[in-house]
């Protein structure tokens, strides 16, 4: 089994870590509305592990590949080029 079968990307946007990691810091990126910190379940309705590609955002600044993919204001990371799923309606 590959590392990349255990990540998980955030829904809203698309940041990839392992369960492990959201359900201890959250989404570096979606902290404040999606709140995973702590919580299994938030982690669970709030990611997916389908998925497909990654991107390693070093430098948003200066990366064309992020300016095409609109995350050149997000977080350094790894991110899904695209998930497949979606949020749920309420985030309470």
């Amino acid at each position: 089994m590959s590392s990349t079968a255990k990540l998980r990307a955030c829904l809203r946007c698309h940041f990839a870590q392992t369960a492990a990691e959201f359900h201890a810091k959250g989404c570096p990126n979606c902290q404040d509305m999606l709140d995973m910190q702590g919580s299994q379940e938030r982690v669970a309705d709030f990611t997916t592990s389908n998925f497909d590609g990654l991107i390693c955002m070093l430098r948003p600044e200066e990366s064309w590949v992020a300016k095409w993919q609109r995350i050149e204001k997000r977080m350094v990371g790894l991110y899904a080029v695209k998930v497949v799923g979606r949020l749920p309606e309420t985030q309470d």
